[in-house]
């Protein structure tokens, strides 16, 4: 994977998944005492940055492919859906029982088959690899995949054109693909930029994975961050590898963090987002990246959201996953330290 893939990837999805704004967070840069800036990922067609892999690997495909399939924990099965709508071609998305509602139907509304399976992405990529290989249908999957991780890498690119003093970048961390293929870029035109890999604290797959040396099985859990949910894979052959070699860091945070991140970017950017977005503004408000060299860019990286649950987080009450229950606690200007 070279900075070459990632330039060959944003020709290939251009004027359709790139081109996102880059806007100051005034509310941030005063938590962070130095210039944050978001990256609105949830400003793409279907609603997340996952549209830009696979569109990419979608273009890719050769002539006569009779339709994909892929495996999901939500927002990448939108995008693959959404792409290949736009390509003519039949799409099967398989996802566990533990994607919430508003994706599933999100997925559907793109006209889009659906296999709902187990509990796990794992369990979802079974059924993924087991559709392929009886069907002809051809696989994309949602991030350990070359021509997915050069096409999220082109988020890096417009970074940096937009703002080559840039220093740090925070990009939320799950399988993967979106952290290795912007490292890849940013490594390649800038090593000295910091980039930190985000995710929660519960079934981090990636980060149990960088721990112990190699791909691990991890239990896959409810979370407000449940786009980071899943496994890497334990036959992981580019993502777990790219991260080891270019992540700078990784920092967890936890859902009760991920609440407050959800209910900043509301209240003082007005935001819709995921909770996968709101990991770097949650470590930015715990004051666990204090003293990064500025400027500060962090993705947002989809409103797919359930708006169920959002309305309960940024209204200040009580939000149950699973076993776990997260306090509410109302938002105010004075609430963020």
């Amino acid at each position: 994977m070279t900075l070459s893939d990632v330039r060959g990837a944003r020709a290939a999805i251009m004027g359709v998944a790139d081109g996102t704004p880059l806007v100051p967070s005034p509310f941030l840069s005063g938590v962070a005492g130095a210039e944050v800036l978001l990256k609105l990922e949830s400003m793409q067609p279907m609603g997340a940055f996952k549209l830009r892999g696979a569109l990419n690997a979608i273009r890719a495909l050769p002539g006569g492919a009779p339709g994909v399939v892929c495996c999901s924990t939500g927002n990448h099965g939108r995008a693959v859906a959404w792409a290949a709508r736009a390509q003519g071609l039949r799409a099967v998305v398989c996802l566990s029982t533990l994607v919430p509602e508003a994706k599933v139907s999100g997925i559907r509304a793109l006209g889009a088959e659906l296999r709902i399976v187990g509990r796990s992405q794992d369990d979802a990529q079974e059924e993924a690899s087991r559709l392929s290989a009886a069907g002809g249908l051809v696989e994309i999957p949602p991030f350990d995949d070359p021509a997915v991780i050069a096409g999220q890498g082109t988020i890096a690119l417009e970074l940096i054109e937009a703002r080559p003093d840039l220093r740090t970048l925070l990009v939320p961390l799950s399988g993967g693909g979106l952290a290795a293929g912007i490292a890849v870029a940013v490594k390649a035109i800038d090593p000295s930029i910091r980039v930190i890999g985000l995710t929660m604290d519960r079934g981090a797959a990636m980060h149990a994975a960088l721990r112990a040396g190699r791909p691990v099985p991890v239990e896959e859990v409810a979370s407000l961050a449940d786009s980071l949910g899943g496994g890497i894979g334990l036959a992981n052959r580019h993502t777990f590898a790219l991260c080891r070699e270019l992540l700078d860091e990784v920092v967890l945070v936890g859902e009760d963090e991920i609440y407050r991140g959800m209910q900043a970017l509301y209240w003082e950017d007005r935001l819709v987002a995921e909770g996968a977005c709101a990991v770097g503004v949650a470590a930015l408000l715990s004051g666990r990246l204090a003293g990064l060299a500025a400027p500060i860019a962090t993705i947002v990286t989809g409103r797919n959201v359930d708006m169920g649950v959002f309305t309960r987080v940024v209204t200040g009450q009580d939000v149950t996953l699973g076993a776990h229950l997260v306090r509410g606690r109302a938002w105010d200007t004075t609430s963020a330290s």
